[in-house]
């Protein structure tokens, strides 16, 4: 028999323990997004960590597999899968539990999802989300609604520098569809562009690659990117994602002109099940995307329109700032409880002394520091432990 020590400890690679004060900090943080959600009109939903395969891999959800971790039921001896997005689960209640409710339909959520795998920016497999979902709407006052939304969570979290990226992988597809380029150059072409390859989309594009190149050459800041993007003589189905691009663009500039705002008309990794504008968020000085979101097609038989965002827990913590010192203050056994009630009615977290937990004779403020406290309760009053 082994002694128990840290190897006890040791987690799965990927998986952490959140400690004080961080996990009340982290916990402070997702509520606040939350209620600048609430206060947009999205109502809080919450649902199960663990689903049957067939329905949290159906349609759109397909492209989650690679990620999504199977266990086996041993109630129903048939295939669970562990949530890796909880996107997908809030589109599937929307239109079948909420199927009969007023669109648009407003919802939010908050959760871990657990994954195959971490990344190389993100190695954790547990990961935190907050997000909203939007459905029943095509208007691109959606998804310049989720987008400001989003913004306005994150800036009220303290979180500054803020950069949005909007692209929309469907026109690239559109391009190929209307100029007839076939798989597998279409692939090629479309894996040349994310990698912003120019070699490589010249040799894709075929007799088409000064368009390609020209879309490529496109990507910065919001207003230059439209301008050199309303000079390109583009196919009908790729005019209209176009137009839908410039459109939601226009209104989130209009709506938060201090806002920086990019665009990347090529850009598509990451956005697997993703069917129109889409968008990245990023800080300053913060590594990895703090969220993102866009539209898709919600439901079974993936018909209805949507548009959303998912803020990534771990990724938006290293952008807040750092918690507010807590005052805490001891008070010795023996206390009376309306004066401890009184005082975390003030705001304190008051830490009482327990009988046994020291010898009576004993310093307090000995003990207030052993239990980091900054005050002691003396006389009916917080004092400063110097």
């Amino acid at each position: 028999m082994t002694e128990q020590g840290e190897d006890d400890a040791l987690l799965p690679a990927g998986l952490r323990d959140v400690l004080p004060p961080d996990a009340a900090h982290e916990a402070r943080v997702v509520a606040g997004l939350l209620t600048v959600f609430e206060r947009w009109g999205y109502q809080r939903i919450k649902p199960p960590l663990v689903e049957f395969e067939e329905s949290l891999l159906r349609d759109a959800g397909a492209a989650m597999a690679a990620h999504t971790i199977r266990v086996m039921d041993p109630v129903s001896q048939r295939m669970m899968g562990l949530r890796a997005d909880m996107t997908l689960q809030i589109a599937r209640i929307a239109t079948t539990r909420l199927a009969k409710a007023p669109r648009p339909l407003r919802l939010s959520y908050a959760g871990d999802v657990l994954r195959v795998r971490g990344t190389q920016l993100t190695p954790e497999r547990q990961l935190g989300q907050v997000g909203a979902e939007l459905i029943g709407s095509e208007a691109p006052a959606a998804d310049a609604e989720v987008l400001l939304m989003a913004v306005e969570a994150l800036t009220a979290a303290g979180v500054t520098g803020l950069t949005v990226d909007l692209t929309i992988p469907t026109l690239v597809l559109a391009l190929c569809e209307g100029l007839a380029v076939k798989a597998p150059a279409s692939r090629h072409l479309r894996d040349a562009l994310d990698h912003k390859d120019s070699a490589a989309v010249a040799l894709a594009a075929g007799g088409h690659a000064d368009l390609f190149a020209a879309l490529v050459d496109a990507a910065g800041p919001a207003p230059d990117a439209l301008e050199r993007l309303s000079r390109l003589s583009l196919v009908a189905p790729a005019a209209r994602e176009l137009a839908r691009l410039s459109a939601v663009a226009a209104r989130v500039m209009e709506a938060a002109p201090d806002l920086n705002l990019t665009i990347d008309p090529v850009e598509n990794r990451g956005f697997e099940y993703h069917c129109g504008v889409c968008f990245a968020i990023f800080a300053r000085g913060v590594r990895g995307e703090l969220g993102r979101g866009g539209r898709y097609l919600a439901g079974a038989t993936a018909n209805e329109a949507a548009t959303g965002v998912t803020l990534e827990t771990e990724i938006v913590m290293r952008a807040v700032p750092d918690p507010a010192v807590e005052r805490r203050l001891y008070a010795s056994h023996g206390t009376p409880a309306p004066e401890t009630r009184a005082l975390r009615a003030e705001g304190w977290t008051v830490v009482e002394g327990l009988e046994s937990a020291a010898d009576p004779t004993s310093d307090p403020e000995v003990e207030a520091r052993r239990l980091g406290c900054d005050h002691i309760l003396r006389d009916g009053a917080p004092i400063p432990l110097a």
